[in-house]
């Protein structure tokens, strides 16, 4: 029963999250014909990574040595797990999405003075994401505000066909019934205070493995940053123009912002680590205060010039965030085999892309885009073919933490203890088996601690933190189920105890599971003929 105050809304398509991939997902549902409501965990426009910052774009002009000059520049570093056609399409989408955004979204790209043409190899965020939430109430989307998401619902017959969650500035409950939806949540970055990322608990991927989904690719959900002690501004990117030291001034050998990153990590288990951007000259510092202002204001703020003085660095987690790993996808509409159930951006896998390795803008920003794209389009397809549900039909699929009853539960200690097995890179980025092997077990035992349907509150707010929980120490039990599987080092999954990668697992490592997680592996997928691709998204 829905009770008098809920708010119950009927539509074609609903997009959970309100990033680039919730945004474009909600355009290109619009652009067929769909209804779309967007319910997004915080504001539309604001919330998520990519709106504090910078990023920039994978887009490459469609000529054929530079797009095989793209392909080919992460696929070593990522292990040789990403596929070619699906890279083909990206690029090609990303490319008309990116025009599409100067033209329809509005979006004031500077002109390159020496061409005279719009200059579309990145985004700043926050103007990026105002002009994408302008866009989407212009196509007419309904927009649901501070509305996180706590389970999805479905038929009988298994089929999602809606979700449910709580409005927090109204106080009062929403059910959305739809006949498709879309998860595009971002990945997981266990609340670790990176930029833009406290939005990012893995929610999406609780509730699609709720309902049955696979993931794919989480053993690489073991991305960590470079920042100065104590910030939350990641900008990895930048320390390729540092230099790293010793406090003693001597030279940390072998260290760096991208391959030299371990030997940062080893260094700070003893000792700490100070950088200096001195290898960048007047112009390129220039270049660089210019395209990320807010990496140079925690700087300015005490008073350090990063580019003639020394700061002290840490490690900070972006988990899945800037990894690849995500729910699994299995059809160019980005379905992820669950009927009526499709993934857009972080929280679905970046494998075909970019394999196991990726960073912090670019590829990332390229999947967001078009893969809502993809997504937003099948969605709103799929909607059409069917009959809208009736809410009376539907149950709700959440499991942990959602029983309304009193209780003593206390889900900042559950997250606290999740973090403390994720957050430290001694564990999760400095991979062996046995320190892995000892996360997951503390893992799985507060997963059955957080199952436990004898807890649970009547208060939104301690819902909403125990379902983060739950979502941050499941998504933790498949990061290091997927990584013990991954007996080699590939991609950004390194570990002491298998420092070589192994031919023979070129492939890519699948799971799920609540109660019991499973892993099955799967050779790399086979090349598709173009004539399978759906219908391009023109403007």
């Amino acid at each position: 029963m829905t009770e008098p105050d809920t708010l119950t809304l009927s539509t074609d398509v609903l997009i959970i999250g309100g990033g680039p991939a919730a945004t474009w997902a909600a355009i290109a549902a619009r652009d067929n014909d769909a209804d779309v409501v967007l319910a997004d965990k915080g504001y539309c426009g604001t919330s998520g990574a990519t709106a504090p910052a910078g990023t920039g774009v994978w887009y490459v002009a469609p000529e054929a040595d530079a797009r095989a000059k793209a392909k080919a520049s992460r696929e070593r570093l990522g292990g040789n797990l990403a596929d070619h056609d699906w890279m083909d399409r990206v690029l090609d989408q990303t490319y008309a999405n990116m025009h599409r955004l100067g033209a329809e979204g509005r979006y004031p790209f500077p002109v390159d003075d020496r061409t005279a043409e719009p200059i579309r190899t990145g985004v700043q965020g926050p103007e990026y994401m105002r002009r994408m939430r302008a866009w989407v109430q212009r196509r007419g989307v309904h927009i649901l505000d501070h509305s996180p998401v706590l389970e999805l619902l479905v038929d009988r017959d298994g089929r999602v066909a809606g979700a449910a969650g709580h409005q927090r500035q109204t106080g009062r409950d929403f059910r959305i019934t739809a006949g498709a939806v879309i998860v595009a949540t971002g990945g997981c970055a266990f609340l670790s205070r990176a930029l833009g990322t406290n939005n990012n608990t893995g929610d999406g991927l609780l509730m699609a493995a709720e309902v049955g989904a696979q993931l794919s690719g989480m053993e690489f959900g073991n991305a960590y940053a470079i920042v100065p002690k104590g910030s939350t501004v990641t900008k990895t990117a930048y320390y390729g123009y540092a230099t790293f030291y010793h406090a003693d001034g001597r030279v940390v050998d072998g260290a760096g912002s991208m391959k030299g990153r371990s030997v940062i990590a080893r260094t700070l288990l003893n000792e700490p680590v100070f950088a200096q951007l001195d290898r960048a000259d007047e112009t390129v510092a220039a270049q660089m205060r210019l395209g990320q202002p807010n990496f140079f204001l925690q700087f300015d703020r005490r008073g350090i010039d990063p580019f003639t003085d020394r700061f002290e660095v840490d490690l900070l987690a972006e988990g899945t965030v800037r990894g690849t790993g995500g729910l699994d996808i299995v059809d160019f509409g980005c379905w992820t085999g669950i009927p009526g159930l499709y993934a857009a951006g972080d929280a679905a896998t970046r494998e075909r892309i970019c394999g196991g390795f990726t960073g912090g803008g670019s590829h990332n920003s390229a999947w967001a885009m078009s893969s809502g794209v993809f997504a937003g389009t099948s969605a709103a397809r799929t909607s059409h073919r069917g009959v809208r549900p009736r809410l009376q039909d539907l149950c709700g699929a959440g499991r942990a933490g959602l029983a309304r009853r009193s209780g003593d539960f206390v889900p900042e200690e559950a997250l606290r203890a999740a973090q403390a097995e994720l957050v430290p890179f001694e564990k999760n980025y400095l991979r062996h088996g046995a320190r892995m092997s000892d996360a997951r077990a503390r893992l799985e035992e507060l997963w059955t601690r957080l199952s436990d349907n004898d807890f649970g509150s009547s208060d939104p707010a301690v819902r909403l933190r125990t379902r983060e929980a739950a979502a941050i120490t499941a998504t933790g039990r498949w990061i290091y189920a997927s990584a013990l599987a991954r007996t080699e080092s590939r991609g950004m999954s390194k570990r002491e105890d298998f420092p070589d990668p192994d031919p023979a697992q070129r492939g890519h490592v699948l799971t799920g599971g609540l109660d019991e997680v499973w892993v099955q592996r799967r050779r790399p997928l086979p090349r598709v003929s173009a004539d399978d691709v759906i219908e391009a998204f023109v403007a």
